[in-house]
């Protein structure tokens, strides 16, 4: 894939059939933080989240066969944690 399908791709995930299926991205990823915060008895953000996210995707890359899916999700995490920063204004 190039540069502008992948990106098109991640574009049409997170403000589509992904927006459709796990609701608004900033709630999922409030309740994703919330429930890692308990869990790991330490404060997570929904940015944490987001760019947490892109490093799975990372790791992924580095076992098995990358694939297109991986670059894209990378891309779609990445937007939706600058999307996130501007929201908690950093």
């Amino acid at each position: 894939m190039n540069t502008k399908d992948v990106l098109t791709t991640a574009l049409l995930l997170t403000g589509g059939a992904r927006a459709t299926q796990h609701g608004d991205k900033r709630l999922n990823h409030k309740n994703i933080a919330d429930l890692w915060s308990a869990y790991f008895r330490l404060p997570f953000t929904e940015h944490d989240v987001a760019m947490a996210m892109v490093l799975v995707k990372v790791a992924r890359t580095r076992s098995g066969q990358p694939n297109a899916d991986d670059y894209i999700d990378m891309a779609g995490y990445a937007a939706i944690a600058s999307e996130l920063s501007d929201q908690e204004g950093r």
